[in-house]
């Protein structure tokens, strides 16, 4: 279905509208086109929980852009796929390398973000938001439990708070989608269920070659089959219940970007009851919303970035310990 020019002027293409756009809020500081670039009932969902309102987004861009007003993201890709014939969703894979003032000393921070941005007739409607801010914690010599102590999980809202799709190809929390590279998509689903559910890790080079690249969490990069084994398992060994629930999925090919991308916005949902690396087991359940974009070249998945807030899964271990509620997620 052609996508009308409504959902992105005055822009070329979704993907030069979400680059251009980020780019006059975060960089030029134009804080107040949020006005005029989200719906006054537009919704957040973050690591920290749900932002229902425009009025939030505002609030919490300001106080993260004073915090950093150095701060440069770098579109490093920009997974867009039709929604209808005048709206799209965005999975913007932003990069930033600054140097920040760390007890007067200047020290390189490395970080990714990926936003996903539902947009119609060029107003953002909903968006789902993960930065890896393990990597701004530990490249600042910071203890991420100390780190995590201050925060609050608010907890979701809106569509977080439904079942996930049965159908998530035909239907996902951004809309109905069209049925683009199939084969591919169930082959990515697939991978979630065998290796990531099921746990049939034996099975990553069924999917990914030997040379795959994992991008993780804490500004870390991981290869080989066996390196992503360990990384996997080290992610499910404290929630041994784990399941990944994947909540909407988007492709898009383009050269510049290596080919063919899927992005997947996935929940992980399990209990605090098994390896104590976030300090003392609580069984306590938790809902980690995280988001990975595969690359896919000749029907194999050679690269994954996988984006989600370490530091707000502990503020849900901990939430007991803080009576904040108002923590800005944005």
């Amino acid at each position: 279905m052609p996508l009308d020019p409504v959902a992105y002027r005055p822009y070329q293409d979704p993907d030069d509208f979400i680059r251009e756009v980020t780019d006059r809020i975060w960089v030029q500081r134009d804080i107040s086109y949020i006005t005029d670039n989200y719906e006054p009932d537009s919704i957040v969902h973050g690591g920290l929980g749900t932002i229902a309102g425009r009025d939030g987004v505002i609030e919490g861009s300001l106080m993260r852009i004073a915090q950093v007003p150095q701060h440069v993201g770098q579109a490093e890709d920009v997974i867009w796929e039709t929604r209808g014939d005048d709206a799209f969703l965005s999975s913007h894979l932003v990069f930033s390398s600054d140097t920040h003032l760390v007890g007067g000393v200047p020290v390189p921070i490395r970080q990714r973000t990926i936003a996903n941005c539902l947009y119609r007739r060029g107003r953002m409607v909903e968006e789902w938001v993960v930065r890896d801010e393990l990597a701004s914690c530990l490249q600042r010599g910071l203890d991420p439990a100390e780190a995590a102590r201050d925060m609050a999980f608010r907890g979701y809202e809106g569509s977080m708070t439904a079942p996930a799709p049965a159908d998530v190809l035909a239907v996902g929390d951004s809309g109905p989608r069209a049925d683009d590279f199939r084969p591919e998509c169930e082959m990515v689903l697939e991978f979630i269920e065998e290796v990531w559910n099921a746990r049939r890790l034996h099975k990553v080079t069924d999917y990914m070659p030997r040379d795959l690249f994992l991008h993780t969490v804490g500004d870390r990069t991981v290869i080989r089959p066996d390196g992503y084994q360990r990384d996997l398992l080290a992610q499910v060994a404290p929630f041994p219940d784990a399941r990944f629930e994947v909540r909407d999925v988007q492709t898009n090919q383009a050269g510049r970007y290596g080919g063919l991308r899927i992005a997947v916005v996935w929940v992980m949902k399990g209990s605090y009851r098994g390896v104590a690396d976030f300090g003392p087991l609580t069984g306590r359940p938790v809902d980690l919303m995280g988001i990975s974009q595969f690359l896919v070249q000749q029907g194999r998945i050679v690269r994954e970035v996988r984006v989600f807030d370490q530091l707000a899964l502990r503020a849900q271990i901990n939430s007991h310990e803080s009576s904040f509620t108002d923590t800005n997620i944005y």
